[in-house]
């Protein structure tokens, strides 16, 4: 049985402080990474990073807004001066559906989630992807969603932003190959997290989102590891360009 080891690598994680990310950020730990935790709250970042020194790796918490392009500068400057290097990126921070018609939604909206959702993700890889280069190459993922490949009314921008994400994670792709850099995307259906849990109080979201799924479940926050790790690792080595889809069977039915 194959077994991975990240045992050296650093990986970096945004939105690493709940749900997914923080799911992520401990499987990574318990391969062996040490990891960077990206996320708002710092507070909720040291939570984090606490949880992965008492799995014996080492973590650096760091505060970063991904609509704020110098937040990223400073997030991977620290990344860099702490551990030296980044083997692993994990664009998974984003801002969550909007229930809205696409007539009633504000352009400020429309801006705002393009910008955490689109354009931070580009421009942390588009700025790591040179680091990376110098080093030998390394694995980038982009959490997008099914909504990408099924777009669902009233969550058109949110749909928008995470096809054009799975566009540019091509590009990328194609681009950054010759410098051993693989970027995949995942596109995951309904994991139980902070986010879905909140928004299952809404009367008849929990019941519709397990009907959507052939295997009629939500799942379980931790699954999402093992389609991080397989990406993450050289499991994948021949593997760019791709979406590995996640979804309990949601684009079966």
């Amino acid at each position: 049985m194959t077994t991975i080891n990240l045992t050296g690598k650093v990986a970096l994680v945004t939105g690493g402080s709940r749900g997914l990310g923080r799911a992520i950020c401990l499987g990574f730990a318990a391969a062996g990474a040490d990891v960077v935790i990206a996320s708002r709250k710092q507070e909720s970042c040291d939570a984090v990073a606490a949880e992965i020194r008492a799995l014996g790796r080492e973590a650096l918490p760091f505060a970063t807004h991904m609509g704020d392009l110098g937040a990223i500068d400073r997030l991977i400057e620290g990344a860099l001066e702490s551990f030296g290097h980044i083997d692993i990126l994990v664009n998974n921070a984003g801002i969550s559906p909007t229930l809205s018609d696409l007539s009633s939604a504000s352009p400020d909206l429309f801006q705002k989630m393009f910008d955490v959702n689109t354009r931070g993700p580009w421009y942390l890889a588009s700025r790591i992807a040179p680091k990376m280069a110098a080093q030998g190459g390394g694995s980038m993922i982009n959490m997008i969603s099914v909504a990408a490949l099924r777009p669902p009314a009233y969550q058109g921008i949110y749909a928008a932003t995470k096809a054009a994400l799975e566009a540019l994670t091509k590009v990328m792709a194609a681009e950054w190959a010759a410098d051993h850099i693989r970027v995949n995307c995942i596109a995951p259906g309904s994991f139980h997290s902070d986010m879905f849990d909140a928004a299952a109080s809404i009367p008849g979201y929990l019941q519709g989102a397990v009907d959507a799924s052939a295997m009629k479940r939500i799942a379980e926050t931790d699954e999402i590891i093992g389609p991080i790790l397989y990406l993450a690792s050289d499991l994948s080595s021949y593997t760019t360009g791709s979406t590995l889809v996640s979804d309990g069977g949601y684009l079966l039915i």
